[in-house]
């Protein structure tokens, strides 16, 4: 365990860290945060003894590291500086070799297996085996670094400190890098503090986080309590949002520009509408903030184009979403431009409708069959027959993501209550449908105008929203109740 209490130091009579006190359990990482000039490489110095503190204390497992002569606080503790000298030509082999120095008794007089095995594990570890007989002044900065990081796992240390290991690095090579330092960390029990200027890189890897600022702790904590879009925004100056990591309980900020492209207005219109017996088709100048359950781009995105297909009732392919995407380019659309939905009922007999009011207006198009119509209260496994009611709600208005969740909810409340009034209802159970087993619904909003934080039943967007898709959903219904009385 490492222990800082109360650490203050800095250049001659000038402060530039003051009273940071934080503790490193075995086995976790911590990261440290901050803008350029914050102190981060001072507090590394500090802590491994490069600088003499004004006053605090560093403590590993207990004892003071002034307690402890040179070459034994080697043995507890390896440092990888952000700058190496690279006027010698040591081959990368002696480079790493150089890390097992204070497990020697004379210079390497003593070498033994256990070293051996040592430096060809980092070696291994790091991906440079290859490069052993390789002298690190002809080598890349992200190979050099590799093998600086290689030195300080050979020295076996229970500590390690990083300053920026993932500098010069490509995204592979950091991603290997903090993969194996994680690694490292969790099966030999190692505690790591590491200095990061890639905040996202620090939240995915690190256990803990210091922000720091002018000298100063501004939070510390686990990533989720220091990665705040106020405390980041403060600290470097400028605009941040936060999102959660899509496969790990980690947030990540995106940075937001000071500086736009120029923004063509733009309004979404009825009219602009293309519907024939293909498909339902809307192409805006300009993206879509838009969220959906589509067959392609499903989830969140920007998008410019808008698919709603007519497939044939027996449609059956084992991938949908592949034949999907060679169907939208074929149609000369980018597949990663494109929201593609399908939907057996004729696209024909979709309802597209305008909604004005005092923020902007909404426009509507719903199609829809309930062959398979299904209450959800009492779901079970049926075969799937025609059907589908697939939903578009288009925004003139800036959403906020609480809008664009309330906004799905409010419509599919109004779905239901559409079909509550055609009385639909599920051929299996004789119950009231609330929806079909394939139902598609999709928010678009131009982030553009004023601001829509909510889209609830009591706000002027949800309003909107719930008698909007209700009597579009209302319609749709008829024209699918009317063809199929004409089909028999």
């Amino acid at each position: 365990m490492l222990e800082i209490i109360g650490l203050t130091g800095g250049y001659g009579d000038k402060k530039i860290v003051e009273n940071v006190s934080f503790t490193v359990n075995k086995g976790s990482i911590l990261g440290i945060l901050g803008p350029n000039g914050s102190g981060k490489s001072t507090l590394m110095k500090l802590i491994s003894g490069v600088l003499p503190a004004t006053s605090g204390e560093i403590q590993i497992e207990g004892t003071s590291i002034a307690d402890f002569p040179a070459k034994e606080l080697a043995k507890k503790m390896a440092v990888l500086p952000q700058l190496h000298a690279h006027s010698f030509a040591h081959t990368v082999r002696e480079t790493v070799s150089l890390g097992r120095y204070p497990h020697q008794v004379g210079w390497f007089s003593s070498w033994s297996t256990e070293d051996e095995h040592a430096v060809k594990e980092a070696m291994r570890l790091m991906d440079i085996s290859q490069y052993e007989k390789t002298q690190i002044d002809r080598m890349s900065g992200g190979e050099q670094q590799r093998v600086f990081v290689a030195q300080a796992l050979a020295q076996d240390a229970g500590i390690l400190l990083l300053d920026e290991p993932t500098n010069h690095l490509d995204i592979n090579h950091q991603k290997e890098l903090l993969d194996t330092i994680k690694k490292q960390a969790i099966e030999k029990d190692l505690t790591i503090v590491s200095i990061f200027h890639d905040i996202n890189l620090a939240s995915m890897y690190c256990d803990q986080l210091l922000l720091l600022d002018q000298g100063t702790i501004v939070r510390i904590g686990e990533p989720h309590e220091v990665v705040r879009e106020q405390d980041i925004e403060t600290v470097y100056k400028t605009r941040v949002s936060n999102h959660p990591h899509p496969e790990l309980p980690k947030p990540q900020i995106t940075l937001l520009p000071g500086v736009q492209s120029e923004i063509v207005n733009h309004r979404i219109c009825a009219k602009d509408f293309t519907v024939s017996k293909d498909m339902v088709l809307f192409q805006s100048p300009t993206p879509l903030k838009t969220v959906s359950s589509a067959v392609v781009n499903a989830g969140s995105g920007w998008f410019r184009n808008f698919m709603n297909r007519h497939v044939d009732a027996a449609y059956n392919v084992d991938d949908s979403v592949q034949e999907m995407t060679e169907f939208i380019a074929e149609n000369g659309l980018k597949t990663t431009d494109t929201v593609g939905m399908m939907t057996a009922v004729q696209t024909q007999d979709v309802i597209v409708k305008e909604y004005e009011g005092p923020f902007g207006s909404v426009i509507i198009a719903v199609t829809a069959g309930v062959g398979n119509g299904v209450d959800v209260s009492k779901a079970v496994e049926r075969s799937v027959q025609v059907g589908t009611i697939n939903t578009w709600i288009m925004v003139n208005g800036v959403l906020s993501d609480e809008a664009f969740i309330q906004a799905m909810i409010t419509a599919t409340e109004a779905k239901t209550k559409a079909l509550q009034e055609r009385q639909v209802k599920d051929p299996l159970t004789g119950t009231i449908a609330t929806g079909t087993s394939t139902d598609s619904c999709l928010v678009a909003a131009t982030q553009q105008g004023e601001k829509l934080p909510y889209a609830g039943p009591i706000t002027e967007l949800g309003k909107l929203i719930g008698v909007g898709v209700f009597e579009c959903t209302i319609e749709a219904l008829k024209l699918y109740e009317l063809a199929k009385a004409e089909n028999g």
